[in-house]
């Protein structure tokens, strides 16, 4: 920027007492300090704008970048999956080429003459709740099996008054 020394300043302030005057003087100061002050500001926020696209655009660039990499992995990881796959199909084929074609896989055969595996019927009936607790342990035991509000259960459990 402009460099000034204390011999300019001196100048410049003994020429500003002259011609302004000493009543009007520290006015003039007072505006040219917020002046200064706002086109300090001003230049800070382009600094900081200034900034701050230059680090969305590195961080455009590192996202491209993790972007290619993800592809890359996700690429190499579909590629050994499908040659995994091949693997195991031809290993399939060629084991029931190269099986005695007489005799039926032990399971049988599907719709699309490819063998499956023999069904085995699990010992447990998972749908069966083993462990539950019968109606009358439960009433017994006073496990509410509907719900009712708070008003309506001390309804319930009141003494009867007798008639009379």
């Amino acid at each position: 920027m402009i460099d000034f020394g204390f011999d300019k300043i001196a100048l410049i302030s003994a020429v500003a007492l002259i011609v302004i005057g000493p009543e009007k003087l520290p006015r003039v100061a007072r505006t040219v300090g917020h002046l200064l002050g706002k086109a300090q500001r001003y230049v800070a926020d382009v600094k900081a704008e200034v900034n701050r696209s230059i680090e969305l655009e590195e961080l455009k660039k590192m996202k491209t970048q993790f972007e290619d990499a993800a592809r890359d992995v996700e690429k190499s990881v579909s590629d050994g999956i499908h040659q995994t796959t091949a693997e195991l199909h031809n290993a399939w084929n060629d084991d029931l080429h190269g099986a005695d074609a007489s005799l039926p896989p032990p399971g049988g055969y599907h719709e699309g003459r490819v063998p499956f595996p023999f069904y085995k019927k699990p010992k447990k009936n998972w749908r069966v709740r083993r462990a539950a607790v019968p109606q009358w342990y439960k009433q017994r035991q006073g496990v509410r099996a509907r719900v009712q509000s708070g008003a309506a259960r001390v309804a319930r459990f009141r003494p009867r008054r007798p008639a009379g």
